[in-house]
């Protein structure tokens, strides 16, 4: 399945909370999750009682979505999960939070993981001193994260880290002047703000 090129706010509507794809926009009043809170088309307002299938389904979408990883890449992911030696669902969620596009939205070098993302794929970051412009690359415990000296001069960064101070997790570590982070710990159950069930992924993956 390819990335979604639509409107996102849609993908919000269709699970029926806020997945932050927007930046600044979802922290308003102009957020159509707060506007519309019921599912986009024309049967959008009818409640349906959801399957255990249908459960499955938007949760696993609804993680998909949230952290923009297309369908191919998430069987990946839970392959790799269902390997490990943990709790699957949780490692699985781990391996999420781990993505570099994802770490830099949690620093706060981006106002929402869409943008993360667009910001990796145009060279703007560091991985331990190498330029890193591939959004799913994954981080380990030690890595550190730094803006481009020549991305530094622009005052969009700056400003973001600031605007994001009191919200970064506690697997991260982020020092606003030098505008750089590093990963301290590997993500823990309680860094996803997002209310996932992630059994019900693991029991979609395991049919």
């Amino acid at each position: 399945m390819s990335r979604h090129t639509g409107s996102v706010c849609r993908q919000c509507r269709r699970e029926g909370l806020k997945l932050y794809l927007k930046g600044d926009k979802c922290y308003t009043d102009k957020c159509p999750v707060t506007k519309r809170n019921y599912a986009p088309g024309e049967h959008g307002q009818g409640r349906k009682k959801l399957s255990n299938y249908g459960q499955q389904l938007r949760e696993k979408q609804k993680v998909r979505r949230y952290y923009g990883i297309t369908e191919k890449a998430i069987r990946k992911y839970f392959a790799r999960a269902d390997s490990m030696e943990g709790i699957t669902g949780e490692d699985l969620l781990k391996l999420f939070e781990l993505r570099l596009d994802n770490a830099i939205y949690r620093l706060g070098l981006g106002s929402s993981r869409p943008e993360a993302r667009q910001l990796v794929n145009h060279g703007h970051f560091l991985v331990n001193g190498k330029k890193v412009d591939i959004p799913s690359y994954e981080l380990s415990v030690g890595d550190v994260i730094e803006v481009r000296d020549k991305s530094k001069k622009s005052p969009k960064f700056k400003e973001l880290v600031e605007a994001h101070q009191g919200n970064i997790p506690q697997w991260l570590q982020v020092d606003a002047d030098n505008l750089n982070g590093k990963v301290i710990a590997e993500p823990s159950r309680e860094d996803i703000e997002l209310p996932i069930e992630e059994h019900l992924i693991v029991e979609w993956y395991s049919k």
